[in-house]
């Protein structure tokens, strides 16, 4: 077998995991209670608990009907994209099981925010999609350059809203709720788990005694030569990359030797390659 084939069915695996990880979301927590939050697997639970309509038979025809839409309106590439995701969903949502698995409601948005974020974050690490009301936005922003994420928020929020008529406020806000936590785990996420800070220090005076400070506690250091914007003078600048358990160290080790030191700090993502 190939590497290029072996990496295909690697990849089909996991992207059958997150969307299983989304089905378990929908049947163990917000299924049970008859709470929406938004999306195509939001509209089947309104339609089960107003009409008693199957919600994986909802799922499917939504994300049917959004599959002519991407036909028509966007590209062979992204109409290949949600069709395996599309009917991959319902069929999962059909077979696992169903049923509350946690009495209190709140906790059970909670947790189904967090497994349902978990699920489509991965889903968008591999760069698939489970189809449904994720493609209106797409045709949204290649007709009129409206941001997709805006308008797949639109499109949540009023699903979201039909919790009032069909199971009430508290199932509305409980729903509102779900989506912020939902947003907020996706994010974290997809900007990754292991945060870094990028730290630059300046000194008028001690700027070599930081500079061994820091190459004896083996910090990563690069040195620039910056201009001061004010003096017009010539100066180093440090630049040092910490992880999260690492800054207030280094924050105390610069404080030690200068107080006055310009220290700014920026939160970094991701970092790739090695030292210079």
């Amino acid at each position: 077998m190939s590497s290029k084939r072996k990496k295909a069915i690697v990849h089909t695996l996991l992207f059958l995991v997150a969307l299983e990880i989304v089905a378990i979301s929908i049947n163990f927590f917000y299924a049970p209670i008859n709470v929406a939050a938004g999306g195509a697997t939001g509209i089947a639970i309104l339609l089960n608990a107003a009409f008693g309509f199957d919600r994986s038979l909802t799922v499917l025809a939504v994300n049917i009907l959004s599959i002519f839409l991407a036909m028509i309106f966007l590209d062979r590439s992204t109409v290949k994209k949600i069709v395996f995701g599309s009917f991959a969903l319902p069929i999962l949502m059909r077979i696992t099981p169903s049923f509350q698995i946690i009495d209190d409601e709140l906790l059970a948005v909670m947790i189904g925010g967090i497994v349902f974020a978990t699920g489509i974050a991965f889903i968008y690490r591999l760069d698939a999609s489970s189809g449904g009301t994720t493609v209106p936005p797409l045709i949204l922003k290649k007709y009129f350059n409206i941001n997709t994420a805006y308008s797949l928020l639109v499109i949540d929020m009023i699903v979201t809203f039909f919790n009032i008529f069909v199971s009430g406020t508290n199932a509305f806000f409980l729903a509102a709720f779900s989506l912020m936590i939902t947003s907020i785990v996706m994010r974290r996420i997809e900007i990754g788990l292991d945060l870094k800070q990028q730290v630059t220090i300046m000194s008028n005076d001690h700027i070599d005694e930081i500079k061994e400070r820091l190459m004896s506690d083996e910090q990563n250091l690069t040195i620039m030569n910056v201009r001061g914007g004010y003096t017009d003078n010539n100066r180093d600048m440090l630049m040092v990359m910490v992880d999260s358990q690492s800054y207030r160290q280094l924050l105390n080790d610069v404080r030690e030797i200068d107080e006055k030191a310009f220290v700014v700090t920026t939160n970094v993502t991701e970092v790739h390659g090695g030292m210079l």
